[in-house]
Order: C-alpha cells, then structure tokens, then sequence
C-alpha cells in the first residue's frame, strides 16, 4: 500500500467554486474557495489526492502517440481525410472532453481522458477529427462521427462520468429546430 501523502490546502478568496489539486515536492497542494466548509473538504480532498497520485503511477500516452491514433482512426473512420497538423494532451480542459480549432488544424483532448478505455479516446478523437472536415455539428458531421461502432457506447461512458462528477451534462445538439407545440 502507497503511503499517503501529505497535502496542503491552500484557501483563495478569488477562488468562487472550483477545486484543483497539484503533486509539488512530495505534497499534494489543493487550492479551494476560501468559503469551503470542512465537511466539504472532508468530502472531496480524498478524491481530488487519489485522483492526483494514481495520475502520478499511470505513464501518460505521448502527444506523439495520440498523434499516431489519430492517423489511424482518420484512415479507418474518415477515409484518411482529416489530417490534423497536431494532436495533444491538455490539462486546462475542465468541462469539455476534446477541442478542435479548425483553422489551424489543431487538437487537444482533455488529459482527464488519459485514464479512461481506449474506445472512449477513439470516440473523442474521431469527434475532433470529424469538426476538421465539418466545423459545425450539422448533419454531414454526426454521419462522419456515427462511422465509429461505439460511438453509443462512448457517450454513455462519458455521459456517465460527467454526471458522476457533478459536471453539467453534454449539450443535446441533436434536438429539432422546430419550436415544440404549446
């Protein structure tokens, strides 16, 4: 059994409502509002530790590696069409999963995603890859993003980790347009 870190709290008064935890030196530092109660801490440091240390045992997939995917699901999914000029890993995405900017042909996948099954990965990639060739989320990009056979099954994994983090859910893009009767 590992030992248990010794963590620092560290309070902020500009700090309105969310938590981050960082591995400095040996201690895991967690920045909290400066409002928090300690039944709050007491519930949510233990989480925001373990999730900080097992980051710390898990070897990360290389940009160089994601880029590599990339590749391969661009061939397999989309005819070899979406070509990115990079794909990375990123640690400032808190409430979205992957971000594409189409004019520099640039993505980034949250690193929260690092630690989740291979095919959930590959459903955000694809994604990604798809806004390359359609920026929007019209029809022509989820026919791009549904060549992926587990797209259901992705999205129910990462609606599911969503709702279990407390975070809103995913935007439901695929509702008519229409106004609904009153």
């Amino acid at each position: 059994m590992e030992p248990t870190p010794e963590v620092e709290i560290v309070r902020s008064s500009r700090r309105r409502s969310t938590l981050s935890a960082t591995l400095i030196d040996g201690r895991v530092v967690v920045r909290v509002p400066g409002a928090i109660s300690s039944a709050e801490l007491d519930r949510l440091v233990p989480g925001l530790v373990r999730r900080v240390m097992a980051k710390q045992r898990r070897p990360a997939a290389s940009d160089q590696a994601l880029m590599q995917r990339a590749q391969v699901l661009s061939e397999r999914y989309l005819h070899g069409k979406a070509v990115p000029a990079s794909v990375r890993w990123v640690g400032n995405q808190q409430r979205r999963w992957g971000s594409c900017s189409v004019s520099s042909k640039q993505i980034r996948l949250s690193d929260r995603l690092q630690n989740m099954p291979q095919y959930v990965i590959d459903h955000v990639l694809v994604h990604e890859l798809a806004h390359l060739l359609h920026a929007d989320h019209g029809p022509a990009f989820k026919a791009l993003v549904a060549r992926y056979p587990q797209l259901e099954r992705a999205e129910a994994f990462l609606a599911g980790v969503s709702f279990g983090s407390g975070l809103p859910p995913v935007p439901m893009d695929d509702l008519p347009d229409e106004p609904a009767d009153p």
